[in-house]
């Protein structure tokens, strides 16, 4: 039997355990079902197993035969703060709370692979990362400052995320950027506040605020290079409560992206520069709270080869992307490819519930990708792993 399908022959399990994360969804540094769940698995199939790394976070360790290789390969757990819509019967039973990006399908599809695994024969040390919170919240960083890679060191690590719009079960790979940057500012503007009547004893942040709005958006259009990709976005704007008084602060939100670090460094130096100049130009003072969010996600050249021959050899030609378009939503697997060489895989999620993308109250996972996931998985592991391999 071959590799799909055996893993096919062993899904309907893996489905209805996709079925109980799902119904059961638990925020970032929360996942204590899910985490229970995952080690008792990964123990009963004879891995070495640490729970509570990074928070909430389990790491399930396979050593075989003498080989010093060193492989990683992560899922994310945890689940969003949004009220499901999709009425389906396995639909989440906790209110407010649903697993609208898919994670408990990564959960299983790694599962799927690491029961397959432990019936396989490879020649190195095998690391399965089940990763917490990695909605904003940097459970990857966590993760790393808990020691991940000091107690589980790894020469390579991959991941891979679902992705509505794409066929069903096609594998999208890319070298190179893949996620961009993704960085959050606030920028308070500090005015004088007074009678809308009488706007000349005033310093107006409202005006201040429509101002840089409108030269936020010179930055990508004027400083960054057109062959290159940036975005601002300013996705808040607060001032005022009443119609004739100018108000004293206005306060915007923005989200900054970028698909290269020089870029990246160049949005902040124009945004501070910009929104300074603007502010003094009308009167007011800017207060500009820029926080680093997660970094460029960067997959190796080698290591994205390696994991194209496992595509191919998988699926064939046709089912596969060779160097797909990069994303400018963000992913915290991203500081894992800073620490250790590595690459972060997409898998087509179809159409699916609701013909809707991720983060959205109608979506849900394609169960027809645990087998593909989980063969993909086993196939890369075997081919790392392979004796005389490195």
């Amino acid at each position: 039997m071959d590799l799909l399908s055996m893993s096919a022959e062993q899904s309907g399990e893996f489905v209805r355990l996709r079925r109980d994360i799902h119904r059961h969804p638990e925020l970032g540094f929360e996942e204590n079902r899910t985490s229970a769940l995952v080690a008792e698995k990964l123990q009963a199939w004879g891995y070495q197993v640490e729970r509570g790394l990074g928070g909430t976070g389990v790491v399930g360790q396979l050593r075989r035969g003498g080989s010093a290789r060193r492989l990683g390969l992560r899922a994310d757990m945890d689940a969003l703060p949004i009220q499901e819509a999709t009425g389906l019967a396995h639909a989440s039973c906790r209110p407010g709370l649903m697993h609208a990006c898919g994670h408990d399908g990564h959960t299983a599809m790694l599962l799927a692979a690491a029961r397959l695994l432990a019936a396989t024969d490879f020649d190195g040390t095998l690391n399965l990362v089940f990763q917490p919170a990695e909605e904003s919240l940097g459970g990857a960083v966590r993760m790393i400052e808990d020691g991940l890679f000091d107690k589980y060191p790894c020469d390579a690590i991959f991941s891979m995320h679902n992705m509505p719009g794409i066929a069903q079960g096609r594998l999208v790979l890319r070298e190179g950027a893949m996620m961009a940057s993704s960085d959050y500012v606030t920028i308070t503007l500090h005015g004088t506040g007074g009678h809308g009547a009488m706007p000349h004893h005033t310093a107006d942040p409202i005006v201040a605020a429509a101002s840089i709005v409108m030269a936020l958006q010179s930055i990508v259009a004027r400083n960054v290079d057109p062959l290159q990709t940036a975005v601002v976005t300013v996705g808040a704007v607060h001032a005022g409560q009443a119609n004739n008084v100018i108000p004293q602060q206005a306060r915007l939100e923005l989200s900054v992206r970028a698909l290269d670090r020089e870029v990246r460094a160049l949005l902040q130096q124009r945004i501070r520069d910009l929104v300074t100049a603007q502010a003094q130009s009308y009167g007011v003072r800017a207060e500009i709270d820029y926080r680093s969010g997660y970094t460029v996600l960067v997959n190796d050249a080698a290591q994205t080869a390696l994991a194209r021959e496992v595509a191919l050899e998988l699926l064939g030609p046709q089912r596969v992307e060779l160097q797909g378009p990069p994303l400018t939503g963000s992913e915290d697997f991203a500081f894992m490819l800073e620490r250790v060489p590595g690459s972060y895989v997409l898998i087509g999620n179809g159409d699916g519930q609701g013909n809707c993308m991720v983060h959205n109250p109608g979506y849900d996972f394609n169960d027809d990708n645990i087998a593909i996931g989980a063969a993909f998985w086993v196939k890369l592991a075997q081919r790392f792993l392979e004796p005389g391999a490195g």
